[in-house]
């Protein structure tokens, strides 16, 4: 598959893990002008807040939530509707949550919708299993039997009776679900390491051109750009790759 170079920066999905709304400021001016995704996770959000989810907004980034909400389904549908009114364009929950669950979260983003009509309907994706579970500790810990691969097509396929529109899942894992839940449901693929890389705390990992070879829809890259000497020409060269 070739894109172009629009095409390359809208499927890279940058994790702004960083402490505190300086200093994630600071990487998003370094970044000014490539039309990529911005996911701001726990770390930020809980430090910055909303607000910054709106500034990024403001300035014309697609924003991905990424808080993982996993609670009681009424608990979800409220935090499903707060967050849609914030304008996000993707946000997940938990999957181990169960259908009603993430049914609830689904009946939360309409509520808000049918509230505000200028409002546009996020991406509502379920996290099957962290790009960090090994075969071991799935089964050993978590209590999971089988394979990592079938725990997370078995958490896709729930995902999509429950209504929500893809998940999160290693780039191994893509294509499986593509098979069992149809080439539109969307998988958003962290543990994207460019060649030579640090691993860091991944086990299930791709560069990002064999993650896109395997038919993922959004690649989630951190480290490999936040940490970097220079972000934005480590976020170019991955473009370059994809193109």
């Amino acid at each position: 598959m070739k894109l172009n170079r629009e095409q390359a920066a809208g499927r890279i999905m940058v994790a702004l893990d960083y402490p505190d709304a300086a200093s994630a400021e600071a990487l998003v001016r370094s970044l000014e002008g490539i039309p990529c995704f911005m996911k701001v996770g726990m770390q930020l959000y809980y430090a910055a807040g909303p607000d910054f989810v709106r500034s990024l907004k403001e300035r014309g980034y697609k924003v991905f939530l990424d808080l993982k909400m996993h609670d009681i389904p009424n608990t979800v549908k409220g935090g499903a509707n707060s967050i849609t009114k914030l304008g996000v364009d993707v946000f997940n929950v938990h999957a181990a949550g169960g259908v009603q669950m993430m049914k609830a979260a689904m009946e939360g983003v309409e509520q808000a919708l049918a509230g505000d009509a200028k409002l546009q309907p996020p991406l509502v994706i379920a996290v099957t299993q962290l790009t960090s579970t090994s075969q071991q500790v799935l089964n050993e810990e978590i209590g999971i039997g089988g394979s990592v691969q079938d725990a997370v097509v078995r958490y896709a396929q729930l995902a999509k009776e429950a209504g929500l529109g893809g998940v999160v899942a290693s780039p191994q894992e893509v294509q499986l679900i593509k098979a069992a839940c149809g080439t539109e449901f969307r998988t958003i693929t962290p543990g994207i390491r460019p060649a030579g890389a640090d691993l860091n705390d991944q086990t299930r990992i791709m560069t990002p051109s064999q993650a896109l070879q395997q038919g993922t829809d959004y690649m989630v890259i951190g480290r490999p750009i936040t940490a970097a000497a220079d972000p934005r020409q480590a976020l170019e060269s991955i473009i370059e790759e994809l193109i």
